[in-house]
């Protein structure tokens, strides 16, 4: 997925998975998933999706301070 935001582009498929969050089984209705990524530029940003019953129905990019990466990480 690419993404667009302030002039930035957030793209899966060019940056490191940094860590991954799996929530649920896979095809279930509940599950969703929390993707850490980072960008050839040190960017950080998170990419979420999931089940239509998850609290994240439909793919997105958000991007994420570095100070604010093990706070993130920790509340998993």
């Amino acid at each position: 997925m690419c993404k667009e935001i302030d002039d930035v582009l957030y793209d899966t498929a060019a940056s490191t998975i940094d860590k991954k969050f799996t929530y649920g089984k896979p095809g279930d209705p509940d599950g969703y998933e929390e993707t850490l990524y980072l960008t050839s530029d040190g960017r950080y940003f998170i990419y979420t999706n999931g089940g239509i019953a998850s609290k994240y129905p439909t793919e997105n990019i958000t991007p994420i301070a570095r100070e604010d990466v093990k706070k993130w990480m920790m509340s998993r």
